[in-house]
């Protein structure tokens, strides 16, 4: 409450506080040598600085590399306009509108580049270069500046340190290695002031403290409670893309938990955050082990579809939607085909899953009410669709998390690897009425009638 009070008496600034004094740090200090980076990259900072502009490595990929890891994504902070960039480099465009930067070409790998930018004044704003809304936040920033004003522009200290490859010195203007040696996550400047800017700071400063495991500090947590809401206003592209370095950097699960605990979730998923609060023993459950699935299949070299990771997240919202239309007297599969076709495209509204995507969940949806079908030749049928692996795979998930199929899971698992004979033979035991939908459950009957679940 005191600090609160406090700030309210604070008068706005219109340049940002100076940093500290600049620290240049030597390969005796830091220990980084030019091959921990993209030769592509290295490369595009040398020619640059040979056309006469000062040009470094910046952001991710030196935090990365000072923290022993091997960086995979490079880029370049220079004095260079981007049109300047594009005459040195006909393997470029220039991309952006909001935020303007070139993207140089080397086959599969892509180096950007971007040109050193500054605070905002009056006169920048009138002539266009920046633009602001009501709350704050940057919807054009193309003022450029000095390395140093790039530096205090950058959203934090561990995001912040300028690699020159030519000299292998490291330029830090805010005490970002300091901060990366103890594990802290800070903002630089006022932290509520820069989550007005960009309220995807608060997203990644959650990714950062699941991957990297640094603290946040009260400064650096205590604002985003207050601003969770702010996400419904960024487009719904831009978060799908946030969402997707959040969920596929291998430390998933722990995103998911902080992001429930500092408010995020719900408006990144407003139709699933209510069923997590209403049932956490199954919803909560089945998607903490699918986060936990991604983070294990990363860490073991395999393949991960966003596919089935959105169609687990929305999950908790799409079983009351379809237990409603089964009590209106529709089939399980047409029922369930009825809410997908409703959640998502509300869910769409706040996270643009793309169709590629969107798609093979209505499938994997789908085949869930498909798989207790197994009389005749329609396990042949199910087991034949492309969408099958992913389907079972899901199908265990649910298992997993306690819902009662009736070993269901098991029995698709003999069934994959038997010959013809026993396949036969295990469809002719199936004994009794073919169960025809999942019984759904009373609390996810009630909480069809909580605020916020499709209609």
């Amino acid at each position: 409450m005191l600090k609160k009070l406090i700030r309210s008496f604070r008068k706005p600034r219109p340049k940002a506080t100076p940093g500290p004094k600049e620290q240049r740090l030597t390969l005796a200090e830091h220990g980084l040598q030019p091959d921990r980076f993209s030769r592509n990259a290295v490369s595009v900072a040398l020619r640059l600085q040979d056309a006469g502009f000062q040009a470094f490595l910046v952001g991710g990929c030196v935090r990365d590399a000072l923290l022993g890891e091997r960086p995979k994504d490079f880029d370049v902070a220079t004095s260079a306009t981007p049109e300047q960039v594009r005459d040195v480099f006909r393997n470029s465009r220039i991309i952006g509108r909001r935020f303007r930067l070139v993207h140089v070409l080397f086959g599969r790998e892509t180096i950007e580049v971007a040109t050193f930018r500054s605070n905002h004044t009056a006169k920048d704003a009138a002539a266009g270069h920046s633009v602001t809304d009501s709350s704050g936040r940057i919807l054009r920033d193309n003022v450029y500046g000095t390395l140093e004003d790039d530096a205090l522009r950058r959203d934090f200290t561990i995001n912040a340190l300028y690699y020159d490859p030519a000299n292998q010195i490291i330029h830090d203007f805010t005490h970002g290695l300091a901060d990366l040696k103890q594990r802290t996550l800070r903002l630089i400047g006022d932290p509520e002031t820069r989550y007005l800017e960009d309220p995807v700071r608060m997203l990644r400063a959650i990714r950062f403290a699941a991957k990297l495991g640094v603290e946040l500090p009260d400064a650096t947590a205590e604002p985003i409670y207050r601003l969770a809401h702010l996400l419904g206003d960024i487009p719904a592209a831009r978060l799908y893309d946030e969402l997707l370095k959040v969920f596929l950097n291998g430390s998933a699960e722990d995103s998911f938990m902080l992001l429930r605990q500092f408010g995020l979730f719900a408006p990144l998923f407003p139709h699933t955050a209510p069923e997590l609060d209403a049932d956490p023993d199954y919803s909560t459950e089945l998607v903490r082990l699918a986060l936990r699935n991604t983070d294990q299949r990363l860490r073991e070299g395999k393949t991960v579809t966003p596919a089935f990771l959105f169609a687990a997240l929305l999950w908790p919202a799409l079983i009351p939607l379809c237990a409603r239309y089964q009590a209106d007297g529709l089939a399980p599969v047409p029922a369930m085909q009825k809410a997908a076709h409703k959640l998502l495209p509300l869910q769409l509204q706040q996270v643009a899953i793309p169709k590629r995507f969107t798609l093979p969940m209505q499938e994997i949806w789908s085949l869930q009410e498909r798989l207790p079908y197994r009389y005749g030749k329609r396990a042949d049928v199910v087991l034949a669709h492309e969408r099958f692996r992913a389907a079972y795979d899901f199908l265990l998930l649910r298992e997993d998390a306690g819902e009662d199929t009736g070993q269901l899971g098991q029995w698709w698992t003999d069934y994959q690897f038997a010959d013809e004979g026993n396949r036969r033979r295990m469809i002719s035991e199936l004994s009794g009425p073919v169960r025809k939908s999942r019984r759904p459950r009373k609390r996810n009957t009630r909480s069809t009638a909580k605020a916020g679940t499709p209609q």
